[in-house]
């Protein structure tokens, strides 16, 4: 398998797997609603606007992680192809 810095390579097939499912808790994700509903009503006061850019950013950087998890499992079969 080729080196790419993308490549999430120390974690097992089983950990892959865990990462790419992975999702906000009910919770967050509950909160994320709840103020993304706020602000399209504009009616976000400073602290909704942080906290909404806060959870915005995690739910990108779980993105990113995801998407790299895929991505490595995808070399992992194409190497097992091979």
């Amino acid at each position: 398998m080729q080196h790419d810095p993308e490549l999430l390579a120390s974690l097992s097939d089983e950990e892959l797997e865990a990462l790419a499912k992975g999702s906000l808790s009910p919770a967050c994700q509950a909160r994320l609603d709840e103020l993304l509903e706020e602000n399209t009503e504009n009616q976000l006061d400073a602290n909704g606007k942080t906290e909404l850019e806060s959870l915005l950013s995690l739910v990108e950087q779980l993105t990113i992680v995801k998407t790299r998890a895929r991505f490595t499992l995808r070399q992992h079969i194409e190497a097992a192809g091979t």
